[in-house]
């Protein structure tokens, strides 16, 4: 049996990988809706502190298990319940990915492996978040589900990350084909905001630390190379409903937002935006990461499959991400 509900019904949901930057958005977000939401986290690259707010607030309706979730699906959860399932629990960060391949592998595919395993046995519906990084180096720009996909070399372990979540939206694919299960994937392009940290390659927070602290900004390469941000308040409202659109089960959705920029012009917006008069350095792509290291010329999503089913729209605009990641870093004293 498949347990479905709509978006506004309460619901009991576990979200993995909760304590991290888009997981506590997404906890935080349930909860206003009025669910009960269980998180699992090891706390490898999430943060207990983003949560901590929340625990304290809705003591009765969030609860957090620090925990591999392999082994605690296995193990002290093997038989919970829950009407849905929201995975993020992943190996993130370039520079993580580069310096740890081997749990960036093992991590990305043996969780999402458990997971299934459990929606399938139980009939759950379960919201994976995969990647724009499985494009590889696709020059087929702006991105489509569709679009074929190129990755390096495998003596390259900078696409291990992407290998690892194709690996991952195959299997909740095959999933979904086979055993009828509500699976829903969303390729995250390039997601920013609040409570995200620089500490594995993220852009933008490593700008807005170095320009509240007057240090250079270090862009890699030579800064031509362009993205295209969203800020995370304008991607999580849209998971639950796309996790109870039938429409959405067993397929695979860009959610981003498709106004690009360069590195160079986002250093500049940066530095402008925050007043600051940090130099702008350029590193070269061997030094920041590791030699022969690869990366992307463009990249942008094609958002005509996601605005075929649900209005989404994304509305906070860059220099408002910046301004309250650098009141955040105010706060906790990142400017020190």
């Amino acid at each position: 049996m498949v347990l479905t509900m709509t978006a506004s019904e309460s619901q009991h949901v576990l979200v993995t990988g909760g304590s991290g930057f888009i997981g506590s958005h997404l906890v935080d977000h349930l909860l206003q809706l009025g669910h009960r939401v269980d998180v699992v986290d090891d706390l490898s690259t999430g943060r207990l502190s983003n949560l901590e707010p929340l625990l304290s607030k809705h003591s009765d309706r969030l609860s957090f298990v620090h925990s591999d979730l392999s082994a605690w699906l296995v193990g002290a959860g093997s038989g919970s319940r829950f009407d849905a399932i929201y995975h993020l629990a992943a190996a993130v960060g370039v520079k993580l990915v580069v310096d740890d391949p081997i749990s960036t592998i093992e991590t990305n595919i043996m969780q999402t492996s458990a997971v299934l395993g459990h929606v399938t046995a139980h009939g759950i519906p379960l919201f994976i978040a995969s990647t724009s990084e499985v494009y590889g180096k696709s020059d087929s720009i702006p991105f489509h589900e569709e679009s074929d996909i190129t990755f390096g070399p495998t003596s390259r372990s900078r696409w291990s990350y992407a290998c690892s979540k194709a690996i991952d939206e195959y299997l909740g694919l095959a999933h979904a084909k086979r055993h009828g299960t509500p699976i829903v994937i969303a390729r995250f392009f390039n997601t920013v905001g609040p409570r995200q940290v620089g500490t594995y390659g993220m852009v933008l927070p490593s700008f807005v630390h170095a320009a509240l602290s007057g240090r250079p900004l270090q862009v890699y390469g030579d800064g031509e190379q362009s993205r295209c941000f969203c800020d995370v308040r304008d991607i999580v409202p849209v998971l639950p409903k796309m996790l109870a659109n039938v429409e959405c089960h067993g397929r695979v959705f860009n959610l981003g937002n498709d106004h690009s920029i360069t590195i160079n012009e986002l250093a500049r917006l940066v530095r402008d935006t925050l007043g600051s008069t940090s130099d702008i350095e350029k590193i070269p792509y061997d030094e920041a990461y590791a030699p022969g290291f690869e990366d992307l010329v463009a990249r942008a999503p094609d958002l005509g499959r996601i605005r075929e089913v649900l209005e989404f729209a994304p509305s906070v605009s860059l220099v408002q991400t910046i301004r309250d990641l650098a009141a955040i870093a105010d706060l906790e004293g990142g400017a020190s």
